[in-house]
């Protein structure tokens, strides 16, 4: 029997429906921000740029904002260069204790964002670290490593190691090999892995509120604390703001590395 084919219409309004569900949170806090009343309110009553002036009284959201992209762009590059290395070695290589290694690197992913928090805090009182960018850094790397594995691992599958092969018996060393012939073939997944350890690390709420202190404020750490004795639109024109630098941000990724590029999918 002839399978029947998925009518084209169904599956443009399914995408349209989903599109929308994405959608709507953003456009619902972007368009609040612009709103007149010293409450949020959507549809907003009135438009106005208030709230983003308001901002200058303010200058700790700014401050905040610093502080997040600091940890973020930390975190994306020393993420990205461990769980790459540590890919290969755990693709390419065999030795005792691999698989209690990678079930251990991976275990941020299965433990409560809340109890790796109390874990970081307990340990880092211990070793007598304060809070600080540094101990932000060091428990955003321990939380995106994973996501940064998996992702390098997915491209290293399919790599033919029969390349590699041919440059080094031309002559090419271990490192040229590596940076010339091995993570451009990789790219993709590197690139998808720092971006992830960037937004993952940026986002973070659960972990950072058991690092931060009165002095090293990360901006959602900075909002959730402000909601709980205001909620006027400075949250939504702040929430505003940290959408326009993720969408400008991906732009000029696109723009020089040609990500939209890397995450398609290759034609047969």
């Amino acid at each position: 029997m002839k399978k029947k084919k998925f009518p084209k219409f169904l599956f443009n309004f399914v995408c349209f429906i989903v599109y929308v569900f994405l959608l709507a949170p953003i456009v619902v806090v972007l368009m609040s921000s612009l709103t007149t009343t010293d409450y949020i309110v959507f549809p907003p009553k009135g438009l106005t740029l208030k709230w983003y002036v308001e901002l200058v009284e303010h200058p700790e959201f700014m401050q905040s904002l610093v502080l997040s992209i600091i940890v973020a762009v930390g975190t994306s590059m020393i993420a990205t260069a461990i769980g790459t290395l540590a890919s290969i070695a755990v693709v390419r290589r065999q030795f005792k204790g691999k698989t209690a290694i990678v079930q251990l690197v991976g275990s941020p992913l299965l433990i409560p964002s809340v109890v790796f928090g109390v874990a970081l805090l307990q340990f880092y009182s211990w070793i007598g670290l304060a809070a600080s960018p540094l101990a932000l850094i060091i428990g955003h790397i321990i939380l995106t490593v994973p996501f940064v594995m998996r992702l390098v691992v997915a491209s290293l599958a399919g790599f033919d190691r029969s390349i590699e092969q041919a440059a080094m018996n031309l002559g090419a060393g271990q490192v040229k090999v590596f940076f010339q012939i091995t993570l451009p073939v990789i790219k993709s997944g590197v690139i998808a892995g720092a971006i992830f350890a960037f937004i993952t690390s940026f986002d973070d709420l659960t972990v950072a509120l058991f690092i931060v202190s009165t002095d090293v404020v990360t901006l959602p750490v900075r909002i959730y604390t402000y909601m709980q004795y205001q909620y006027d639109p400075i949250i939504t024109s702040v929430s505003s703001i940290m959408i326009l630098l993720t969408i400008v941000l991906m732009l000029v990724i696109e723009r020089v590395l040609g990500v939209g590029k890397v995450f398609a999918s290759k034609k047969q």
